[in-house]
């Protein structure tokens, strides 16, 4: 009693000064209490929230922050930091996991090179966002995903969300008579544009087409996750995104793949060597395909959207990529090994490009966006073993994917995890057109199915353990 009157009389005075900032103080105090008793709940709460997260811009200090997502998660990575120096202690299973490792050599060498970077600042910046995401998003949600159950809350409460933003977007966009123009920012002010949300949209629908069939979920569930695939179908189709829709194909392919039970690492093996060959031969291949037909972007049907993908003649959005692509390259034969430093590619890639592949959208001082690939991005920003360490990322990923899908003995594993590697191959094929990883809305579906995966691997070896133990002592 005595703590709520003096509240309220500090309330009162603040707003008679028009002071408003603290009203939020119980608030901020719930939150707080929350992390330090009930860590699982705040992160299914910030899984929840994520979609309608809104970017502030703050030009005073040339930094953007995502409301109210990233303040948690800031404080959701620190007091995960703190608990690991009280305990003084690290769990092994996770942080000797090939996947687990993987991503440790991509933190230590983004932080190496932001030692060496052109730019410090911006790459520290970088580094501690990249921090607050992965931190949160995969570190701690490993240990919320012990509980199985905490898997599909986690799925479920970013489709929820997500699917009122979807809603809400497309309702925009039938305002605008479903015109192209119109579905790059009908969207807005949730997602920057449309290929992130397309992104997103492409992720979820494997989980969605399991929990329609499975039989083993309640009747109401299941009417749920079909009213939600319609909604997620829906907003894909008038999403206009390209790179989803692909996505969505290749996923289709890797789905036959995995119903096969063809072996994973020849299939990397062969995508690697296509990716190589596509760099060795890329000036020959972009000639080839400078003959792209569809000469405009409208009234195209979807097959015609997707042919246009090669038309790197007369499609902006496509040119655009291979200029700053181009560009990537010229800055990595500069800097093949450390590169220009993490975040840094924005600031620096205007002077590496050349007036024959500029386009209209492209400008003089460089100032409209990023690399436009998961994979050029960091091989400019920090050279190969940057690149190294997100291939390491993708490898050990579908590989522990591949592990679970054939080989365990728990068919329900076999299938949940089959279309959790299916959603992050919808994101892995974007991750050659588009880079979305610096945002919370593709963080928390990447890094969160990544710990999905990783955590059913080590309940599988766990089991495996206990099953082993049992026949030594009957022995």
């Amino acid at each position: 009693m005595i703590f709520s009157t003096l509240f309220i009389a500090l309330n009162t005075y603040f707003i008679a000064k028009e002071v408003f900032w603290f009203m939020a103080l119980p608030v901020a105090l719930i939150v707080v209490l929350t992390a330090f008793l009930a860590l699982d709940v705040l992160m299914l709460t910030i899984v929840f929230l994520t979609p309608f997260s809104i970017i502030i811009q703050q030009n005073d200090f040339g930094a953007a922050i995502s409301i109210p997502t990233e303040p948690l998660l800031f404080g959701v990575m620190i007091i995960y930091i703190l608990r690991l120096f009280y305990e003084g202690k690290l769990d092994r299973k996770i942080f000797f996991h090939p996947v687990t490792i993987a991503i440790l050599l991509y933190l230590c060498w983004i932080f190496f090179t932001c030692i060496t970077s052109s730019l410090p600042a911006v790459s520290w910046k970088f580094f501690l966002s990249r921090l607050w995401l992965v931190i949160p998003f995969y570190f701690v949600t490993l240990h919320l995903f012990k509980e199985k159950k905490n898997m599909r809350r986690h799925i479920w409460l970013y489709m929820l969300s997500f699917a009122g933003v979807i809603i809400y977007t497309v309702t925009n966009h039938a305002l605008a008579d479903f015109s192209e123009e119109a579905a790059h920012i009908s969207m807005t002010p949730f997602y920057n544009d449309h290929t992130s949300y397309g992104a997103m949209l492409a992720m979820y629908i494997p989980p969605l087409i399991l929990f329609v069939f499975d039989k083993d979920s309640p009747r109401n569930t299941r009417l749920a996750a079909g009213f939600l695939l319609l909604i997620f179908l829906t907003g894909l189709v008038f999403s206009y995104t390209r790179a989803a829709w692909l996505s969505m194909i290749i996923a289709s392919g890797a789905l036959v793949i995995y119903l096969l039970r063809v072996r994973i690492i020849p299939i990397l093996v062969a995508t690697g060597m296509i990716v190589g060959l596509f760099f060795y031969y890329q000036t020959d291949i972009i000639i080839y395909l400078q003959s792209g037909r569809y000469k405009n972007t409208e009234n195209r049907n979807i097959e015609q959207r997707v042919q246009s993908i090669t038309n790197v003649t007369t499609d902006a959005s496509n040119t655009e990529r291979f200029n700053r692509w181009a560009s990537a390259m010229r800055m990595f034969r500069e800097r093949p090994f450390f590169g220009w430093g993490p975040g840094t590619y924005q600031f620096q890639y205007a002077p590496f490009q050349i007036s024959t592949e500029k386009t209209i959208i492209s400008t003089n001082f460089g100032e409209r966006g990023n690399s436009h690939s998961e994979y050029i991005g960091p091989m400019a920003e920090s050279g190969v073993p940057g690149l190294l360490t997100v291939l390491g990322i993708l490898v050990t990923t579908l590989l522990t994917a591949g592990k679970l899908i054939y080989h365990s003995p728990h068919k329900k594993t076999r299938v949940f995890a089959m279309v959790i590697a299916l959603g992050l191959i919808t994101y892995f094929v974007h991750g050659t057109l588009n880079d979305f990883l610096d945002t919370d809305k593709a963080s928390a579906p990447f890094w969160g199915f990544i710990a999905m995966l990783v955590m059913m691997d080590i309940s599988e070896k766990v089991k495996e353990t206990d099953q082993q133990q049992k026949i030594s002592n009957k022995d």
